[in-house]
């Protein structure tokens, strides 16, 4: 099972197996990884699963449609790898992928 990386804003790491076809944001969420708040139960609708890709992973993530750049617009610290980590479904080659989660997420 592919492994994803968590890094909290304070640098607390949570390395998680993460079933291919599962969203990175349910993965935290089960494993009750902090900074990953996900009030709307990963529509797309909040950004509270706001989440910074590293660079490296980034374009691997797949695209950005428009419904959730406009909601990563929306978040306290947005830069060019945010993400919202309920729409970055986990695949085999996302093996080793590494997030880092924002100070907030309000």
């Amino acid at each position: 099972m592919p492994l994803v990386k968590y890094i909290e804003h304070d640098g607390t790491e949570h390395e998680l197996p993460v079933e291919v076809g599962q969203s990175v944001m349910q993965a935290a969420v089960d494993n009750m990884v902090n900074g990953i708040v996900a009030e709307c139960g990963g529509s797309c609708v909040c950004a509270t699963c706001h989440c910074y890709v590293d660079e490296i992973w980034y374009e691997k993530t797949g695209e950005v449609d428009a419904m959730e750049r406009e909601m990563i617009e929306c978040t306290v610290d947005p830069r060019s790898t945010s993400r919202l980590s309920c729409q970055i479904t986990m695949t085999d080659e996302l093996d080793g992928l590494v997030v880092r989660l924002p100070e907030s997420q309000f």
